[in-house]
Formats: structure tokens, C-alpha cells, sequence
């Protein structure tokens, strides 16, 4: 029999082994905490062949360590502190920087508290195959293990563990290689810590410990002058400022302490909100305040004072009588700036581009409408900065040296994609080889000093206008997820592969469980041409009674992917699937969203399904909801669907059933018009590419909306709205939903104004209903157009609509204003769609056939996923338009280089006091007409009128006429992508102006 031991500590070692901190709980109380941990003396080193720990535990670090570094020669391991992850973590991640690291627990639980993104970072990092990381946990061993001395902050007591555990190896590593009679003397590396902290350097100094500074650690590196580029410089204390940001006067007002900042906000002298920088105007932004209907205008860079796009703020609001309004100028920042220097070397230059940009202001003020006033302030302080990696690309004018084999470090600047982003400054050797490539840039700090943020380069794209680096720059700048699915992910799926079919019908199947047999049923999908991820179907048929029943069929994603596994994760992390116009980036891996989950013809495939009986008025008797089987019989384009239901000759049950379908679309759609929903237009283009291998694009059309697209959209509506009302009756705590908040009615001010003036139409807001009544009267007899175009000008005015956890806000915001529906969600797009895949595992649980996961039972839980996914919704939407307007740009080029010109009408949308914004319908391009010389600017009338060169006399142009356009494709001095360029052609040639 097993003799146990019970043996009792000593009180003394209590202090060694209990860890105290205080915790604040969701209601503000503090607590004290008490962790027991447990302390061993057998955790390993991670050194390969070290003779004093375990032989049988696992070691990734070689046992010389790196002998790569000039400085130490007989090896090293390197140890580094929190803040080299926390500042310096594109340099750890290039694939160019392996040195064997020792990673101490308490560096990445400080990571973890410091920084959620950075923390995942660091964690992908460790897992990577090409570097070589060691988690040492030091707070469990015996030796390295301390607690935290009366006095002494957390920072310090971490610092001191790290300078402990550095000792400790540095010893252990020496025992561990003892000298031997009549050998030579062993090598023995040596553990280096790693640290930017002054501070911490010169107590490990002063402890025997070798450190060094990161920027010290690789100027010694054999790839030093590649992996300069990539420091920080927020976290580089021994980088050289520029001589004259050294000697220069603040810029910009410093930010208030954040204590001031909270209690301005919580007394409401400040307020918080998002910075937006304005696109025409480089000059003006403005922060939406819950204070006043208008945003907060922000006029000029003091105001301005170092934000960027995306940005918490927190901003004082001017008395009123000091109240602006916006801007009616283009203002360029590539044409106010374009002496300025990188290096701001000459004080006098510095001056220059001040009195520019205060010309250009003070002549901007003097011509505001004081009309149009809005609250104007300035910000006084940041909460949170959205700072990242942007798509940059080399300003060419501002390199000193052009000499491509120079190494000499200059100061350049990157001019980021978005023309919502300021110009960032960086140091580079590289700057000669990286012109008219496409750049990866982060901004590191921006002080009250410098006119420009400062920022770091990681890594090149590729050659600008290069389809691949496009694509890519294009899935970063929009943040969107695209590295290929890992082991772990496809560990999730089914082991079977392509081969996994529904299995034979039976009771032991799990996967006929509670499951209808809908195999016989006459079933087909109606998709775009060239769908590969089909997830939904239809049928319908007649009933005895004379009544229809119509069944939606969806893929049963929740069958495969499960609550909370790695899948589960990555999909969560997605958000959505990603459409650009010549690829898809998947939420899930293509084995489910284009095989097994997708709803081919005569294929059995796992669904879920909502069969309502409709009267022929269809007017809903009963709705069910039932997991099933079903053999899709035909998979139709819109094209094909259409054609089949028009051809009167065929009588057959599935012709019949898209010609039921579409008579009770008609009718649902009436009734959805009737209660108020709103019909709304957005161009919608496809790019006709040269074949189906090639993404080489010839021309752009307009899509054709035909009987069959509305078919699908009112019944996919329908199960919306089914499965929203059933999950809520359900889980009203937690339900997924979608809504659509009603617009504030000062966003149509300006709409309702220009159509008043310029049409004599009255636009009522008052309701959807009353706006969907004003939309339908807004007719141009001598224009069909008309009609469209404020429709896409009204749906710009609108808010976007949005997913939210049911217990999260009050019933009555529950509503769908563009759908006039009091209550929606999303259900038949899981393929493509993660709240989609969370509603199905909701209505699974609501109709009892599996009990529902413990995360979605937390409406907390629900409120973080859903923020993710809205996000990434957003994102994707944008990174689908600059997709097209991209591809747009090459067909054009192509066409203008076959045609030599291209001409087509356009309606002038916006009227400014050097241009106008043209819409051409057509192409669905907006695009700028600029106007260089002195114009008479209308404000109150939105007209402008224009010298005409030919006759001499002056031409009137107004928002909502008509104009001809010519169109070219130019590059983009901000995307260094092909960009259209328009001149209007009539009813005057600005070419001459």
C-alpha cells in the first residue's frame, strides 16, 4: 500500500507563497484577494541538454544559445522586459529577428493586463515554428519567486522579478556547465536582459547582470540596418531627436490630466465622442457628442490637436457665439503642404507651412454661412487611441537621398491610403529601395512638438498597382482577417473530409435526431451567378385547405461548428465573410462554406428550416421551425429563375413553385411598403471580368435587378423577422437581434433643404412611412434618374443598422426603420454570418432540440462578440466598395486606352466653392470636378458659377443638374492606385479652367 505524507508548511513561508492585490467589482467596491500559489523547484530552464533540471522535460532553446551577435560572442539567450512587447513588438515578429528568447510569466501577464491585442500578438508569436521561445514561469519556482515589499509599486516589484529571474539563469546556466580537469575552459552564454527602461538598466548593472537597450541589442544584429527600420521609436530612449523638433515650441496645446478629463466629462463641461476627420478637408473634423444633435466641429490643427481618425476624445465646446459652420471648400493637404520637409530642419520653412495652412483657414472662415452654425470647440484630451498598422507609401519629394545603394538614415515622410490619416513621419535606410512600393506603418507617438505623428516601418507590400499588394494592402487597411486557417481550425472538421455525406436514415444516427425528412420535397436555391456558398433554399406548394405553405431551408452551420472550440473562436474573430471583386476571404474553412454546408442540387445536406402556412393574401396562419434533410433539386442564377418563371410552356412542380414564391413575394412586399418600409437605393455594379481565370477587368455595368432577386429578399426577410420574434420570446436577456435606429432628423436637413430650393419638394421625416410617401413623389418628368439619386443621397442620411443583445437596451429601440419591422435578426446567411451561426444555436435551444450554451446565457458575453461583428461588418462593407472602386479604376483605364476618351453623363450632388461632387449613374462613380480659377459660390442656393472660357460669359451650375463628364484614370497621389479623374465636358469644358 502507497505510504501518503502529509506535510504542513511553515508559517514562514506563508508570505512567500500567498499573492494579495485588490480588486475593484462591476459596482465599484474594493475587494482584497487572496491567491495561494504553490512554489516548485523542478520547473524547467527550456535549455536543450542543461544537466540540472529533469532530462525527460521538454527544451526549445539550443544550448549555446545565439552566437550571431558581435557583442557576445560566446553566446546568449535574451530576456526582455515587459515594455519590449508592449512597444516593440514588430521587431519580434519579423521573421529576421530569431534569437533564443526567455519569456518570464510575468512579463506576459503584465502583457495581458497591459494590452488585450498586444497579449494575442504575443501569443501567436511563442506558437510560431521559425522562433525560438522559452516561457519560463518564474512565479511558480522556488528561486525566482518574490512578493511585493511595503512600498513598492506593481511596476517595480514586476521589474525586480524580471531582474531576479535573469540572476537565476545566469547562475543556473554557469552550474549547470562546471569546469572539468584537463579540458578547456567550457563557453558559457550568457542571459542578456533586454530592457528599454533606464531604470531597470542600471539596477541590473549594478546587480552584475548583462542589459542592453533594444535599439544597443540591433545595431549588433547581421540584419541591423533592416531591423532599425522596424523600432519604435515610443519605445527608443536613445534615438536622436531632429535638431529642430528639439529646439521648436509646442505646436499643440497639451492634453489635460486624465483625472480632469473624467470629472469634465461626468460634471458635462467636456464631452467624449469618436474623432472624424473630414475627406474634403484636411483642415476640419468633428466629434458626434451626445449633448447635441449636430457634431462637434473642430476648425484648423490646434483644435484638432493630434487626434486621428477613430480616436476617443474628449472636447471643450466653445461658447456660442464662437460657434462655425462647416467648411464649403476643398481643401488638399498634398497641395497646402507641398514644400514641407521631413526633416524640419529649417525653423523658417516650419513657420512657411503655418502661415499656408493660416491663409487657407482664415479665407475659409470669412466665407462660412452663418446659417449652417454648429457647436465648434477643440479637444483637450485623448481616452483611448486607435492607432495601428496603415497602408502607407513613400513621399518621393521628401527624401533627401535618392541613391537606392545609400544606407544613410533619413527622415521621410508616408502618406497613408486613407486621406482620413495624416502624413507620418519615419526614419528609415530603406527609403530609396521602398519608393512606389505599397508600406506597412505604425504610428508610435505624436508629440505637442511635431506637426506629424511619428512612426516606424514593418515591412513592404509589394510594387504599387500590383494587383497582389493591392489586394493586400487593401484586406490591411481595412483590417480585415486573412491569414490562412490553422491546424487547430481544421482539426474542427470533420475527419471524413469531402466525404462526409449525411449518413443512411436510422434512429442511431445522432444526425437524424429530432431531424424532418424534407428529402422529397421540391427545393431549390436562387443565387448571384458563380455562388459557391449557397445557405439558403426555398420551396412552395399548395395545401388541401387552399392554403400555401413555404418552407426557407438554411445549412445547418451549428451542426459542425460548436460552441467554443478553436473554430468556433476564429469565425467569432472574422465576424463575416469578406466579398472583394475577384476573391472571398472565408469566415469558415471552404470545406464547410463550400462544400458540406453549402446547399447544392441533388446533394443531401443538414438544415434548419421555417415552414410558415400563408393564406393566398399572404397573411401568415402558422410558422414552424425544424431541424431537417433536404435534396436541394436545382440551384438557379436570379438570370435563370427568372426565365424559368416567364416561360409559360413549363408547368412542372418547380416551376410552379417559383411562380407561387414570387406571387407571395409580391404580396409581402406590398405589405412591408404599406407599413412604412423604406425603399432605398445604393449602386450596385458588377465588374465584367476578362474570364473566369483571369481577374483582369474589361468593363463595368450596372446590376440588373430582376423579379426572382426580390423573390429571395422578401422571404429571407420573413424568416428574419420568424426566428427574431421566436429567440426572444425565448432568451429575452440575450437574444441576438438586428436593428435600425430611426435617423436623427438634423441629418436631412441639408437633403430637405437642396430639394426646397433647387425642386420645390417638400421631404417629410416624420416617420419611415412618411419618408418612404415624400421618396415616391420625388419625380423629375424630364429625368427617370432623379428619383434614384435621392433615394442614394436619403440612404446616406441614414444610421447604420446594427446587432445587439436583447437585454442590452429598452424594447423600443428594438425596431428595423428600413424595414418598418419591430424586431429583426439575422438567420439565413450562417455560412457568411457569425450572429447568424449564434441565432441558429439560440433557436435550436428556443424549439428544444439542444440545450443552449452557457456564453449565451452571458449577456455580457453576447454584448463583446456582437461588438466584434459589428465591426467587422462595417469593415468588410468598406473593403467590398474599395475592392470595386478599385477594379473599377482598371477597367476604365483599359476602356479609356481602346475608346481614347470616355464621356458620360453625371448629376452634380454637392456644390463647393471650388469644385462640385458628380455622381455618375451609370458607373455608380462619385467623383470631384475641380475648379482653379476665382468662382462665385452660392452657399444658400447650392449653385456656383463658373467663367466660361469660350463665350465669355459666366455658366450657373446646381445640385441635381445635369452634366457631362469626361473620365480618365489618374494615380492617386494618397493610394498610388489607379484613380478616376473627372472634367466636366459640358455645360462648360473646365479643362480651359
Amino acid at each position: 500500500m502507497v505510504e501518503i505524507t502529509i506535510r504542513k508548511r511553515p508559517r514562514t513561508e506563508a508570505v512567500v507563497t500567498q499573492r494579495k492585490f485588490f480588486k475593484k467589482t462591476a459596482r465599484g467596491k474594493v475587494i482584497k484577494v487572496l491567491r495561494e500559489r504553490y512554489l516548485r523547484d523542478d520547473v524547467g530552464c527550456g535549455i536543450h541538454s542543461c544537466s540540472l533540471c529533469d532530462p525527460t522535460s521538454e527544451s526549445l532553446l539550443p544550448a549555446p544559445g545565439s552566437l550571431e551577435h558581435a557583442n557576445f560572442p560566446d553566446g546568449h539567450f535574451l530576456l526582455p522586459d515587459t515594455n519590449v512587447f508592449l512597444s516593440q513588438m514588430d521587431l519580434m515578429e519579423s521573421d529576421v529577428f530569431n534569437s533564443p528568447i526567455i519569456l518570464l510569466q510575468t512579463v506576459i501577464e503584465e502583457v495581458r493586463h497591459r494590452s488585450l491585442p498586444l497579449y494575442n500578438r504575443l501569443k501567436a508569436l511563442v506558437k510560431a515554428e521559425d522562433k525560438q521561445f522559452w516561457i519560463f514561469y518564474n512565479e511558480y519556482r522556488s528561486e525566482t519567486a518574490i512578493v511585493r515589499e511595503e512600498g513598492e509599486t506593481p511596476n517595480d516589484r514586476n521589474d525586480r522579478g524580471i531582474r531576479k529571474a535573469t540572476s537565476w539563469y545566469n547562475e543556473h546556466v554557469s552550474l549547470a556547465r562546471p569546469p572539468i580537469r584537463g579540458q578547456p575552459v567550457r563557453a558559457i552564454p550568457k542571459i542578456v536582459l533586454l530592457t528599454d527602461d533606464v531604470a531597470n538598466r542600471q539596477k541590473a548593472e549594478k546587480q552584475g547582470l548583462s542589459c542592453v537597450s533594444v535599439r544597443r541589442y540591433v545595431e549588433g544584429m547581421q540584419e541591423s540596418s533592416r531591423l532599425l527600420d522596424l523600432l519604435s521609436e515610443a519605445g527608443s530612449e536613445d534615438i536622436e531627436p531632429t535638431k529642430a523638433v528639439a529646439a521648436r515650441q509646442a505646436l499643440y496645446p497639451d492634453y489635460l490630466p486624465m483625472s480632469m478629463l473624467l470629472a469634465g466629462i461626468k460634471s458635462g463641461q467636456l464631452h467624449q465622442g469618436y474623432f472624424n476627420a473630414n475627406q474634403y478637408n484636411y483642415l476640419e473634423g468633428n466629434v458626434p457628442v451626445d449633448m447635441f444633435e449636430k457634431p462637434v466641429l473642430l476648425i484648423g490643427r490646434e483644435n484638432m490637436n493630434r487626434a486621428v481618425q477613430g480616436d476617443i476624445v474628449v472636447v471643450e465646446v466653445f461658447n456660442e457665439k464662437e460657434w462655425k459652420a462647416p467648411a464649403d471648400e476643398v481643401v488638399d493637404q498634398e497641395t497646402t503642404l507641398k514644400n514641407d520637409d521631413a526633416e524640419e530642419s529649417e525653423e523658417e520653412n516650419a513657420d512657411d507651412e503655418a502661415l499656408a495652412e493660416r491663409k487657407v483657414l482664415q479665407a475659409d472662415l470669412a466665407t462660412r454661412r452663418a446659417s449652417a452654425k454648429q457647436p465648434t470647440g477643440r479637444i483637450v484630451g485623448i481616452i483611448k487611441r486607435n492607432w495601428r498598422s496603415y497602408v502607407c507609401h513613400i513621399d518621393s519629394t521628401s527624401l533627401t537621398s535618392s541613391n537606392t545603394t545609400s544606407l544613410s538614415q533619413q527622415s521621410v515622410f508616408a502618406t497613408p491610403v486613407s486621406r482620413l490619416l495624416p502624413r507620418i513621419r519615419l526614419r528609415t535606410r530603406q527609403a530609396p529601395i521602398l519608393l512606389g512600393q505599397k508600406i506597412l506603418v505604425t504610428i508610435d507617438r505624436w508629440d505637442s512638438t511635431s506637426r506629424y505623428p511619428d512612426g516606424h516601418f514593418v515591412r513592404a507590400l509589394g510594387k504599387a498597382e500590383s494587383k497582389e499588394a493591392e489586394q493586400e494592402s487593401l484586406l490591411l487597411e481595412f483590417e480585415v482577417p486573412y491569414r490562412p486557417f490553422g491546424k487547430a481550425i481544421l482539426d474542427c472538421l470533420p475527419h471524413e473530409g469531402e466525404q462526409w455525406v449525411v449518413p443512411p436514415k436510422s434512429e442511431s444516427n445522432p444526425e437524424w435526431r429530432e431531424r424532418e425528412d424534407l428529402r422529397d420535397m421540391i427545393i431549390c436555391s436562387i443565387d448571384p451567378p458563380g455562388c459557391q456558398d449557397i445557405d439558403d433554399a426555398l420551396h412552395a406548394r399548395r395545401l388541401p385547405n387552399g392554403n400555401i405553405e413555404a418552407g426557407v431551408h438554411i445549412a445547418d452551420v451549428s451542426h459542425f461548428v460548436h460552441s467554443d472550440n478553436a473554430m468556433d473562436s476564429e469565425a467569432a474573430a472574422r465576424g463575416t465573410t469578406v466579398y472583394l471583386v475577384d476573391k472571398r476571404i472565408d469566415m469558415l474553412p471552404a470545406l464547410l462554406g463550400t462544400n458540406l454546408c453549402s446547399l447544392r442540387p441533388d446533394v443531401e445536406r443538414l438544415a434548419f428550416s421555417v415552414i410558415w402556412e400563408l393564406t393566398p393574401d399572404a397573411d401568415i396562419v402558422d410558422v414552424r421551425f425544424t431541424k431537417s434533410v433536404i435534396a436541394s433539386k436545382f440551384a438557379f442564377t436570379y438570370e435563370e429563375a427568372q426565365i424559368r418563371k416567364d416561360d409559360l410552356k413549363k408547368t412542372d412542380q418547380l416551376t410552379e413553385s417559383i411562380r407561387l414564391l414570387n406571387t407571395l413575394s409580391q404580396k409581402l412586399n406590398k405589405k412591408r411598403m404599406d407599413a412604412g418600409a423604406l425603399n432605398l437605393a445604393s449602386p450596385e455594379l458588377r465588374i465584367q471580368l476578362d474570364s473566369s481565370e483571369s481577374s483582369d477587368p474589361i468593363d463595368v455595368k450596372q446590376k440588373q435587378l430582376l423579379e426572382t432577386n426580390s423573390l429571395v429578399e422578401e422571404f429571407m426577410l420573413l424568416a428574419n423577422i420568424s426566428v427574431a420574434r421566436k429567440i426572444q420570446e425565448t432568451f429575452p436577456q440575450t437574444a441576438v437581434l438586428r436593428r435600425h435606429l430611426p435617423p436623427p432628423h438634423t441629418n436631412f436637413e441639408k437633403l430637405q433643404d437642396i430639394l426646397q430650393r433647387r425642386k420645390g419638394i417638400t421631404l417629410d421625416v416624420s416617420s419611415s412611412r412618411a419618408l418612404a410617401n415624400s421618396l415616391d413623389q420625388c419625380l423629375d418628368p424630364e429625368e427617370p434618374a432623379f428619383n434614384t439619386l435621392v433615394r442614394i443621397m436619403a440612404t446616406r442620411c441614414m444610421l447604420a443598422a446594427e446587432y445587439f443583445c436583447s437585454g442590452s437596451v429598452g424594447r423600443d429601440t428594438f425596431g428595423h426603420y428600413g424595414l418598418a419591422s419591430p424586431i429583426y435578426t439575422h438567420f439565413t446567411s450562417p455560412i457568411r454570418r457569425y450572429a447568424d451561426v449564434l441565432v441558429h444555436r439560440q433557436l435550436a435551444a428556443a424549439i428544444g432540440y439542444t440545450s443552449l450554451h452557457a456564453t449565451l446565457h452571458s449577456k455580457t458575453h453576447v454584448e463583446r462578440v456582437l461588438g466584434v461583428v459589428n465591426r467587422r461588418h462595417r469593415m468588410a462593407q468598406m473593403a467590398g466598395r474599395a475592392s470595386v472602386e478599385f477594379f473599377v479604376g482598371l477597367a476604365l483605364k483599359g476602356r479609356g486606352e481602346r475608346e481614347k476618351t470616355i464621356t458620360e453623363d453625371a448629376f452634380v450632388i454637392r456644390t463647393f466653392r471650388n469644385g462640385l461632387a458628380v455622381y455618375v449613374s451609370k458607373l455608380g462613380l462619385e467623383g470631384l470636378v475641380m475648379f482653379k480659377r476665382e468662382t462665385q459660390f452660392d452657399a444658400e442656393n447650392y449653385t456656383i458659377t463658373v467663367p466660361s472660357a469660350a463665350s465669355g460669359e459666366d455658366v450657373t451650375i446646381a445640385v441635381f443638374d445635369k452634366v457631362t463628364v469626361n473620365i480618365e484614370v489618374e494615380k492617386d497621389k494618397n493610394t498610388q492606385r489607379g484613380r478616376v479623374k473627372m472634367t466636366l465636358i459640358s455645360p462648360i469644358d473646365s479643362r480651359a479652367l
